[in-house]
C-alpha cells in the first residue's frame, strides 16, 4: 500500500550552516508524523537539523501554516534558518514578502536579496513562566544554574522566541565542551520543555560569537533563534547593544531588537538539491 508521502518533492538547503528540509504538503492532506520525519532523518543524504513542513493556510492572508521537526521527531516552535529557506522556496512563487503561521504565533518575512532574506521572530518572552522555567525566577536576566552543572556557568539569562533559550556569556567560547554540557544543561529540571543551550563570547558591543547545542538536535552550525535570544539577553545585561552581528560556525546573522520589541533576523540562504521521498523510507511505516 502505497505512503502519502512517497514520490514526493524535498528540498536541502541550509540557512548560515544549519542543514534544512522543506516539504511541501500543501496540496495534500497529510500531516508529518515524528516517526515520518525521523525515517527523512536515517536517510543517507537526508540528515537534517529541522525539517519545515509547509501546509495549507488556516486563516485567510496567510501564505502557509508552518511546522517544524528536528531531527529526533520533536516540535520546535521557531527557527529563523529554517524560516528563511521557506522563504526562499515561495520566493520561487513570486512572493517576496510572507506571513507564516507556526503553533507559536505569526512569522513576517522580507527578502532582501536574491538569497537574503529577513525573518520577524516576534518579540522576546522573559517572564519565567513563559519560557518556561520550573521554578519563579524575579529576574530571567541572570538566573542561577541550580543543581549545578560541573563544568558549566553558574548562571544564565533565560529567553523565550517561542522556543527556550538558556544563554551563558563566556570568556572564550571554544574552551566549552559543547558536546558534555549541552545535553546535560538541555534536560535540566529547570526546563520542563528541555531548552536551547548558548555559549556566548563578547567581542564587541556588537559582534558576538555564539556555540549552540540545539534542543532535539545537538551541536549545530547555526541557530537562527538562539541568535536571537543571545542578542537579547546581551542587551537586558548592558553586554551589547540592540543589533549585533552574530558570528557562528556555519555563518553570520545580523540581529536587530526593535524599539517596538520586535526582534529580527538577517541572514542567507543556500539551495542544495531537490530529491524525491524513496518509498522504501516509510516500508516499515503504518500508513
Amino acid at each position: 500500500m502505497a505512503h502519502p508521502l512517497d514520490h514526493l518533492p524535498i528540498l536541502r538547503m541550509n540557512g548560515a550552516g544549519n542543514e534544512i528540509l522543506v516539504l511541501d504538503l500543501r496540496g495534500t492532506d497529510h500531516e508529518l508524523a515524528p516517526q515520518e520525519a525521523r525515517a527523512i532523518a536515517n536517510t543517507p543524504g537526508l540528515r537534517f537539523d529541522q525539517l519545515m513542513a509547509l501546509y495549507r493556510p488556516r486563516r485567510p492572508g496567510d501564505d502557509a501554516f508552518m511546522r517544524i521537526y528536528n531531527v529526533d521527531g520533536s516540535l520546535s516552535s521557531a527557527c529563523g534558518n529554517g524560516t528563511r529557506c521557506v522563504a526562499y522556496v515561495l520566493a520561487r512563487e513570486g512572493k517576496d514578502a510572507l506571513r507564516l503561521e507556526t503553533d507559536a504565533g505569526l512569522i513576517e518575512t522580507q527578502r532582501k536579496a536574491d538569497t537574503v532574506f529577513t525573518v520577524d521572530m516576534g518579540c522576546p518572552r522573559l517572564d519565567w513562566r513563559e519560557i518556561p522555567l520550573a521554578r519563579a525566577v524575579e529576574d530571567t536576566r541572570e538566573v542561577a544554574l541550580d543543581p549545578p552543572v560541573a563544568g558549566a556557568p553558574p548562571q544564565f539569562s533565560a529567553v523565550s522566541m517561542g522556543n527556550p533559550h538558556a544563554v551563558f556569556f563566556v570568556a572564550d567560547a571554544a574552551l566549552i565542551d559543547l558536546e558534555t554540557l549541552g545535553p546535560r544543561i538541555e534536560r535540566h529540571p529547570l526546563f520542563p520543555q528541555r531548552v536551547n543551550v548558548s555559549f556566548a563570547q563578547m567581542l564587541a558591543r556588537d559582534d558576538i560569537l555564539l556555540r549552540v547545542w540545539e534542543r532535539g538536535t545537538g551541536a549545530t552550525k547555526a541557530c537562527g533563534s538562539a541568535a536571537c535570544a543571545t542578542l537579547v539577553a546581551a542587551a537586558r545585561a548592558n553586554l551589547g547593544d540592540r543589533a549585533a552581528r552574530l558570528r557562528l560556525p556555519g555563518g553570520d546573522l545580523t540581529i536587530e531588537w526593535r524599539a517596538d520589541d520586535h526582534v529580527l533576523m538577517t541572514g542567507p540562504v543556500e539551495f542544495e538539491f531537490e530529491a524525491r521521498l524513496d518509498p522504501q523510507i516509510f516500508r516499515d511505516l503504518a500508513a
